[in-house]
């Protein structure tokens, strides 16, 4: 297969435990759909808040993805090895005066920042400032505009937000010093050269942020495709978070199968993982991709 320069993708798990299910589609979408246009398909590991992470995680995540035949082209990258191309980010964003600190805790404010803390200038460390003048440690926002974001949804048709009145100022540094996943994957993204972001439509209201980021920062913008999510018998998104299962390492292309089946793909009758990924490749068509916010796992037997 001649691999096509051109084309970039990846899958950047969390290491807060093992992938389950809804991972297990995530992972399949972005291989398929970088594989299907004889791309490279990377894989980044968003190690940066240690109080949820688990450090046999990486591993066991390598593990599973090698199981279920999704091969990953070149090291992967680890975002703990990051931080001095973050703070650089936020340094290149201080001198376009876009950086504010701000006190607000997340109840003081509805669905979108309102700007409370517009005023205020970046405290450099706002954790040691605060420990020194006695005063709330400060997280780092960036100030949005009055204007439109809008793409291209591979999967959903064109997107359109309100970035000032929709998304709002968002955080890039958090109160403990920890930086935030919106600045992190974008400053990632355009490192690694990644063309293609395919993923859950959970994320679909992250995008507008991370395009005004890239805007901002003078990087290319990434092509986007959100799926729908996999929804527990509960009907809420399966997520570590919410405790969902790992999955299950004893049929592999039951579990493929099951995965290209919420993708809206044909499923694949095969014993053989090479096999059922080679078909799975040579059939992809991003236009079954269902138009809908979530997929029951009920939905998917075989």
């Amino acid at each position: 297969m001649q691999v096509n320069s051109t084309y970039v993708g990846r899958f950047a798990p969390s290491p807060t435990g093992p992938l389950h299910f809804g991972s297990l589609v995530a992972a399949l979408a972005s291989f398929l759909d970088a594989r299907h246009h004889n791309g490279r398909w990377l894989v980044r590991i968003e190690d940066l808040d240690p109080p949820r992470e688990i450090d046999s995680a990486p591993a066991q995540i390598f593990r599973q993805l090698e199981y279920f035949g999704l091969e990953w082209d070149d090291d992967p990258l680890f975002q703990s090895d990051r931080l001095e191309a973050y703070e650089a980010s936020l340094a290149r964003l201080e001198t376009k005066g876009l950086l504010f600190s701000c006190t607000c805790s997340r109840r003081s404010y509805g669905a979108v920042y309102p700007g409370t803390c517009r005023h205020l200038a970046r405290a450099l460390d706002s954790r040691i400032d605060g420990q020194r003048t006695g005063q709330a440690a400060s997280a780092t926002r960036i100030r949005t505009e009055n204007r439109e974001i809008q793409f291209a949804d591979l999967f959903q048709g064109t997107q359109r937000f309100e970035l000032e009145t929709q998304i709002g100022d968002f955080i890039l540094k958090r109160k403990d010093g920890l930086f935030a996943y919106q600045l992190a994957v974008v400053v990632d993204d355009d490192a690694q050269g990644i063309t293609h972001i395919i993923r859950g439509n959970d994320l679909l209201d992250s995008t507008p942020k991370q395009l005004y980021l890239a805007d901002q920062l003078g990087f290319k913008r990434p092509i986007y495709g959100h799926f729908p999510v996999v929804l527990g018998e509960d009907g809420h998104k399966l997520s570590k978070q919410a405790k969902a299962n790992p999955i299950a390492l004893e049929n592999p292309c039951a579990a493929l199968n099951m995965a290209l089946k919420a993708l809206g793909q044909t499923p694949i009758s095969t014993s053989s993982v090479t096999v059922l990924l080679q078909q799975a490749v040579q059939n992809w068509d991003r236009q079954q991709i269902p138009k809908v916010a979530g997929v029951s796992i009920n939905s998917l037997s075989l």
